[in-house]
């Protein structure tokens, strides 16, 4: 499985911007995928969770009802929403897989997923 991040860019405090994650080797609706993402200075983080075969979603406290994770199984891609962006948002964003989905204690671990994406960056300011 091969994945494929891209989307980000340079968005003002409260705007929106969609990352989307090309996947191949696999399709989508049989992959658990997760976007990540990783500020500077400080350690990767869980962002959101879908699993596969229609299985649960999950997100981060920080952006629940900003963020929505979403996969098009025709086109094979994933995509992160995200909405209402702050600087704290600021980061550079991946996507990540794994075959099997995880429970919830689980899903933001990123020793959990076999395969990575390379980041996009991310940056919220005015």
């Amino acid at each position: 499985v091969q994945l494929q991040a891209s989307g980000g860019g340079l968005v003002q405090p409260g705007g929106s911007l969609r990352l989307s994650c090309a996947a191949s080797g696999e399709n989508v609706h049989y992959l658990t995928v997760a976007w990540f993402r990783q500020a500077p200075g400080k350690e990767r983080e869980g962002i959101s969770y879908k699993g596969s075969r229609g299985g649960n979603t999950y997100y981060r406290q920080a952006v629940k009802g900003r963020f929505t994770i979403s996969k098009d199984n025709a086109k094979n891609m994933v995509y992160l929403q995200m909405n209402s962006l702050t600087s704290e948002d600021t980061a550079v964003y991946y996507c990540a897989a794994r075959r099997n989905n995880l429970v919830a204690s689980a899903w933001d671990d990123s020793r959990q997923y076999g395969y990575w994406g390379q980041g996009t960056l991310v940056t919220v300011s005015s």
